[in-house]
């Protein structure tokens, strides 16, 4: 199984070599699920190398028939492992026997599908990282778990539940009682939705899945709020809406490209306002 020593030197190059890796950007760069483009997805590899650079990322988080909460983005094993079969049908033990990694390289043969404990144990050895992590739930019930064991590692503040709690309420709801310092966002997928969105109870964030603009992010900020945008606008290597997210104030930026949005950010940083 290919190693993080031998990972960044195969893919990352001149990204962790240059004297302003360590600088925090702003917006936050959320990289969906994790550096996609370069190893396998919502793998601990693939995590632990967006924590080293300072990336935050987003995961998604699947139930096994036997209760356990594992880090897989489709509802089956099929097209990430070499197995077949619907995870909730699955137990963890059958889950752990997969190969998560050959099928996008045979350099990562060996990857396992990881457990939700266990990302949230990474995300604890970088407590000095100053990175957003975006949860997607995609099964059902499960907010809460995520929750107790976020608390249990001491890493609740850095979380974003997204996924289902965009659009559901009653499920915003169930996570910020299960602990009032989980972070909620609610959708706005057009600016005809944007003041439901903002007003939306029991969300600290708003998720906007198109570009705002100025006016609508100093709103946001005025309800003590916070912007995440993801989604077709961002998602793909599109410098001009990213720089265009960045000027209006968004705060974090989920995309495929968070390697280009870094350089991105950083050119604007270096020009004069």
């Amino acid at each position: 199984m290919i190693t993080l020593r031998s990972f960044f030197p195969l893919i990352l190059g001149f990204w962790v070599a240059g004297a302003d890796a360590a600088e925090p950007t702003r917006p936050l760069i959320v990289a969906h699920r994790g550096l996609l483009r370069y190893a396998p997805e919502n793998t601990l590899t693939n995590f632990r190398a967006c924590l080293e650079l300072r990336i935050g990322f987003e995961f998604d988080v699947e139930r096994t028939k036997d209760g356990h909460l594992v880090c897989i983005h489709d509802s089956t094993v099929d097209r990430t492992t070499n197995g077949t079969g619907k995870v909730s049908e699955l137990t963890l033990a059958q889950i752990r026997e997969l190969d998560a990694g050959s099928w996008f390289d045979s350099k990562f043969t060996g990857e396992k599908v990881p457990t939700v404990e266990e990302v949230l144990e990474l995300v604890a050895e970088y407590r000095r990282r100053d990175v957003l992590i975006a949860v997607d739930l995609k099964a059902a019930d499960v907010g809460q778990d995520v929750v107790r064991l976020a608390e249990r590692h001491k890493v609740l503040h850095r979380l974003l539940f997204i996924g289902r709690t965009i659009t559901e309420p009653n499920l915003r709801k169930r996570i910020k009682d299960a602990s009032p310092r989980a972070h909620t966002a609610a959708v706005a997928n057009n600016d005809l939705e944007f003041p439901k969105a903002l007003a939306g109870r029991s969300a600290d964030w708003v998720y906007v899945r198109y570009l705002p603009s100025k006016a609508e992010s100093e709103a946001v900020q005025r309800f003590k709020k916070r912007t995440f945008i993801a989604g077709p606008t961002v998602s793909g290597n599109q410098p001009e809406n990213w720089e265009l997210a960045a000027r209006v104030g968004i705060d974090a930026i989920l995309t495929d490209y968070p390697l280009v949005l870094r350089t991105r950010l950083r050119e604007l940083k270096r020009q004069p306002d």
